[in-house]
């Protein structure tokens, strides 16, 4: 008889801990998992997927548009918000049943309710009033969206309450040009609102390629987006015709909704983890080593909550890891570097690898290939949206370093081209690779000739 009333406890029903605790359970442990909200996580539940299932709501209107190019005739179109919210919720109910009819086919009990740590292997159950040990304990919590304090604040809503608006606003101000804030301005212009975005930077989309976010920015705006760059909110005042937005760079705008997406921090609050002595940075990300293990022994983190990449697919794959190594004896870690990822915008972004600025810095010389065109969908349609390829090569020993791509279906590339340069393909593999004709991937193939060289010390 085990000396512990589970071998895992896992708190948060997210992508990462539901893996880890299904693992687990697979390898003999005996598992629970406590979630206050839904099974499934922000992904599934308030964040990637009703999202994407809105981005390609929002993309019919702009295909209405293409196809008189193509001989067809569409009547006016109509939009019903109410419809749209009510599948996309029935698909969320969906899927909330099948992770618990996973976790439950798995043996793994679900107590849904808010734990907290009490000891270092201890789990109290706030809902049922109830302490219950563990010899492992997993903190899956994931992130939460970033506040503003600013006069008015709460006339502002989230990426949580986004996706449950009772009705489209006809005026939205998008706060942030995160990818999070750029994809649901993009949503919303869609669906028809008058979008407006505020961003205190210079640019939109920190941290990817210059030329992704200076070519973006300008498709955004021909589509009818208004972007304020090194501006942000100062002040909201609720008014008979909406909301007013007062900002430091003194312009005042009317909108029915505020949507603040300055970025998401550490879902770690009241998780006991101070009494229990585990480690916390600055932003409250959980401190774990390589196998995900906190400072105190038998507690672990995976996911959001340690803030190393926020993506669901390594959430997955910590989770995975964590029960090979602690629970099949097969020690595992996770590799970070060149992870693919797509950002759904229009025009969307697929990267994956090295931007051009984090290549000068890490490289001596390379080799910059770059086009910018229209892709033949957009002739016939009288579109003039560009799509735009970027290949970063180490000139030295000829490796494909990075590649960026803004355009239809860049996410679908990206998981492609991660595969080849995980595997460390060179820019001769992708020359010696035949084309395919006619797409625009094709391309990526094609670009013989670097458009810029960069040498240090020439």
């Amino acid at each position: 008889m085990s000396e512990f009333d589970y071998d895992l406890f896992v708190i948060g029903a997210g992508s990462g801990g539901v893996r880890c605790a299904r693992m687990a359970s697979t390898y003999g442990a005996k598992v629970a998992v406590a979630e206050e909200y839904r099974v499934g996580g922000t992904c599934v539940i308030r964040g990637c997927v009703p999202k994407k299932l809105m981005v390609y709501a929002s993309k019919f209107a702009h295909d209405f548009e293409d196809s008189a190019g193509f001989g067809w005739s569409v009547d006016e179109p109509s939009f019903d918000w109410s419809k749209l919210i009510s599948r996309k919720d029935a698909e969320i109910d969906r899927l909330n049943g099948l992770y618990i009819k996973n976790l439950e086919r798995n043996n793994v009990e679900i107590i849904q309710t808010r734990a907290e740590i009490v000891g270092p292997n201890s789990v109290r159950l706030l809902g049922e009033n109830r302490t219950v040990s563990a010899r492992h304990i997993l903190i899956a919590t994931g992130g939460v969206p970033n506040e503003l304090h600013v006069p008015g604040k709460e006339l502002m809503i989230t990426s949580n309450e986004v996706f449950h608006l009772e009705e489209k606003p006809d005026r939205v101000v998008v706060v942030g040009a995160g990818y999070i804030a750029l994809e649901f301005a993009c949503i919303f212009h869609g669906l028809g609102s008058e979008v407006t975005v505020l961003y205190r930077g210079d640019e939109i989309l920190r941290g990817f390629d210059e030329d992704i976010r200076t070519t973006l920015h300008e498709e955004m705006e021909k589509r009818g987006i208004t972007i304020h760059c090194h501006d942000e909110v100062d002040e909201l005042t609720k008014t008979d015709d909406g909301i007013r937005v007062k900002t430091t760079a003194e312009r005042e705008i009317m909108a029915d909704q505020v949507l603040c997406a300055i970025g998401r921090s550490p879902n770690s609050n009241g998780l006991g983890l101070e009494t229990a002595g585990v480690e916390i940075s600055a932003n409250g990300a959980i401190k774990v080593d390589e196998h995900n293990r906190t400072n105190v022994d038998h507690i672990f983190a995976v996911g959001d909550v340690i803030d190393r990449v926020t993506l669901t697919p390594v959430a997955i794959r910590e989770g995975a890891a964590l029960a090979e190594t602690f629970f099949n004896g097969n020690p595992t870690t996770v590799d970070y570097e060149n992870i693919a990822t797509a950002v759904f915008t229009q025009p969307e972004i697929g990267t994956v690898g090295m931007t051009e600025a984090e290549a000068r810095v890490a490289h001596e010389n390379l080799d910059i290939y770059l086009a910018k065109f229209r892709p033949m969908k957009n002739t016939l349609a009288g579109n003039d949206e560009k799509m735009l390829m970027k290949v970063i090569v180490d000139a030295d020993n000829d490796k494909v370093l990075g590649c960026h791509i803004l355009g239809p279906d860049s996410g679908e590339m990206s998981q492609l081209l991660g595969i080849a340069i995980k595997m460390g393909a060179t820019k001769a593999d992708f020359d010696a690779t035949m084309a395919v004709h006619p797409t625009a991937a094709e391309e990526l193939v094609t670009m013989k000739e670097p458009t810029s060289r960069i040498r240090k010390g020439a």
